[in-house]
């Protein structure tokens, strides 16, 4: 990372810029039981009520378990931590969120949801493997350690391919969902719809930029 940026200011840039989703080929996990089967509900038609306050769980049946979501939880805050003056992941719902994705009966989170769940798991057992403790409970750095040999696909060692490929995958689920946080619009300064009282058109920088001249 270089000096004139932070984490979180390149990991705005991948938000903005990532729309690929890469879906792991192949299982690798314990609880393939659990990441096999569909999960519960039904979707809800074209005609939501968007009247309504929905509560995790009113349309579909969640998830994770409690040492599923701890692991999410660290994950995320792993990926995005609170600095100043933006909240970490996990104050912001982006485990909800995650949750609400692999449980959701649509064919782009069922084919999401192996994916998370079988990661969630190897990520448990690497953490075992390394460090006797499960991924929650590791400090920052250890977690780092294990995250540091997943985070890139292309260079990922002999063996991490696949886990590399599930840190892709929820590295843009947990950008995805904080990024259309209020938090998460806020911190990349997106306004979104709000009446407002003037508008001077784009900025001259902007303009200049496209070879425009401001009329």
């Amino acid at each position: 990372m270089t000096p004139e940026i932070s984490r979180r200011e390149a990991l705005q840039w991948i938000a903005s810029a990532s729309s690929l989703l890469i879906a792991l080929p192949e299982a690798h996990s314990a609880d393939t039981a659990a990441a096999a089967s569909p999960p519960g509900g039904k979707p809800y038609g074209t005609d939501p009520n968007l009247l309504k306050t929905y509560k995790p769980g009113d349309l579909w049946p969640l998830t994770l378990s409690d040492a599923q979501r701890q692991t999410v939880t660290a994950l995320t805050d792993l990926i995005l931590p609170a600095d100043e003056p933006s909240p970490a992941a996990s104050a912001v719902g982006v485990p909800a969120f995650i949750d609400e994705w692999i449980s959701a009966p649509y064919a782009t989170q069922q084919a999401d949801r192996p994916v998370i769940l079988e990661g969630l798991a190897w990520l448990d057992a690497e953490s075992r493997k390394r460090f006797q403790s499960d991924f929650a409970a590791l400090t920052p750095e250890r977690q780092s350690q294990i995250a540091d040999d997943i985070c890139h696909v292309p260079s990922a060692k002999p063996g991490f391919e696949t886990p590399a490929k599930f840190f892709h995958l929820f590295r843009n689920l947990t950008l995805g969902g904080y990024y259309t946080s209020p938090a998460g619009m806020k911190d990349v300064g997106f306004i979104g719809n709000v009446a407002r009282t003037r508008f001077d058109g784009p900025p001259p920088e902007v303009l200049a930029k496209l070879g425009i001249e401001k009329a």
